[in-house]
């Protein structure tokens, strides 16, 4: 058995690889993404008998031998966890969690890792950035761990694997996927052929053992996770942790997952002892808001099965430079643009020398097109300085020749209004028909167009 070393190139973005540097990599179109690293590969004839070997044992299913039962899930104890993993964790699953640093991923992770060994099932955190000295000073807030929760402070990819092997906990979490690495691998932990060498192996060893792993991922100042693409799909689920690390909000949500869906979200609170879920997320957004101040609407977003309140503020003045700036916080820059451009042609607003802000509360981001109402009520509330009524909701697409278009799950965002105590909401006219009697105890005014929505505010 010999061993040959060799140079190549690995894209940052996709993990691409390639025997020479190149400007532009072919995989992602993107440019200069291309890093050098030194790659060991083992060759000889014990490496073709384990394959031979291996290839041996291997043998063929037809589909009506596959088990289509649901999948065996084990309950979080976190509401708004499992919401987001389509009922509960999956076994024999690897879930990737990103999130910017100090966004709250390894408290998330060690609350999870509680509530489990709680329930009875062996639990082993691995940790590759923190001793356990400083895992014990974070567990102190949370609350009491009981001995079926194990740690280790490990890096090192063979030594975890022969951990789990004679432990064979039901549930590990690796914190963080940056920091392992493999002795077969020459490249630095945190590179692309490390992070990819890691992630194999944790995935043979969730799919072989049955053993759900957890893996905690660092992102680039894109929002990506950090290493290359084909990481995201390696792995069973990706998950985002979102929010302001300033702020004591948190929303996590799904890009990828094959046990459920990619639409819902889970919002948490940040805490002295630990994370918090936010059972009701219209409520918490809506706090602290403005009565009588023009620029501020609330309108309605569905996430998933899930409606949210937020409050659109826009604030719209005269600009004192040539070019007037425009800026949208949570929601789509280019869509705010185009919505206001509908407005000065179908309304005659003439805002081409104003400054325009648009900015969702609470620091959430949205993009459902159902937004546009509320955005459009909310700039020309701001411009016309006259404000709307505080118990007044509105939501709908707003298409380029100023019509107002129906949107999804019409009766669930009424419902949630209703809750919330607001008693106007206004809608395209094309759902407000069939639902005037059926919530009578809500004044619900249907427009066509965005003139109907100026004749609305007129009043």
């Amino acid at each position: 058995m010999a061993t040959k070393i060799k140079t190549v190139y690995f894209c940052q973005n996709c993990g691409y690889e390639s025997a020479k540097w190149m400007g532009q990599c072919p995989g992602c179109r993107q440019w200069n993404t291309f890093v050098e690293e030194t790659v060991k590969k083992t060759t000889g004839n014990k490496a073709s008998s384990a394959v031979t070997t291996a290839s041996r044992d291997v043998q063929p299913m037809s589909l009506s031998a596959v088990s289509t039962d649901e999948e065996d899930r084990y309950d979080t104890r976190i509401g708004e966890l499992n919401r987001v993993l389509g009922g509960g964790l999956v076994k024999g699953s690897l879930t990737l969690v990103g999130g910017d640093p100090g966004i709250g991923k390894s408290t998330l992770m060690l609350q999870v890792s509680r509530n489990l060994s709680r329930d009875g099932q062996k639990m082993l955190y691995i940790s590759g950035e923190e001793s356990l000295r400083q895992i014990k000073l974070r567990a102190n807030r949370l609350g009491d761990f009981t001995d079926d929760l194990k740690f280790l402070c490990e890096t090192n990819l063979d030594t975890i694997e022969g951990v789990i092997d004679r432990t064979k906990p039901e549930i590990v979490v690796i914190d963080s996927i940056q920091t392992m690495f493999s002795e077969e691998v020459s490249a630095a932990p945190g590179s692309v052929s490390q992070v990819r060498e890691a992630t194999g192996v944790l995935l043979k060893i969730a799919k072989s053992m049955n053993i759900a792993v957890f893996i905690i991922g660092h992102v680039t100042k894109e929002g990506t996770v950090a290493g290359p693409r084909v990481l995201e799909h390696m792995v069973d689920t990706v998950l985002y942790f979102e929010g302001d690390r300033h702020a004591s909000y948190r929303v996590l949500r799904a890009i990828k997952n094959r046990f459920g869906s990619t639409d819902e979200i889970g919002v948490f609170e940040m805490r002295e002892e630990g994370l918090v879920e936010v059972v009701n997320p219209s409520e918490f957004m809506l706090e602290g808001r403005p009565e009588n101040a023009s620029g501020n609407v609330v309108t309605c977003s569905v996430e998933g099965t899930r409606p949210i309140l937020i409050e659109v503020q826009a604030l719209v003045c005269r600009s004192n430079f040539g070019f007037p700036r425009r800026q949208a916080t949570g929601t789509d820059f280019n869509r705010v643009n185009l919505l206001m451009a509908v407005l000065e042609k179908r309304l005659g607003l003439q805002m081409g020398d104003c400054d325009a802000y648009v900015n969702l509360a609470g620091g959430m981001k949205l993009a459902e097109p159902a937004l546009d109402l509320g955005i459009c009520m909310a700039v020309i509330s701001s411009f016309r300085n006259r404000p709307v009524e505080s118990d007044v909701i509105a939501f709908g697409e707003v298409g380029l020749s100023g019509e107002v278009r129906a949107v999804n799950m019409t009766e669930t965002r009424l419902q949630e209004a209703g809750k919330l105590g607001f008693k106007t909401c206004i809608l395209p006219a094309v759902s407000a028909g069939k639902l005037k009697k059926k919530y009578e105890g809500m004044n619900i005014i249907g427009v066509k167009s965005v003139q109907d929505v100026m004749d609305y505010m007129a009043q």
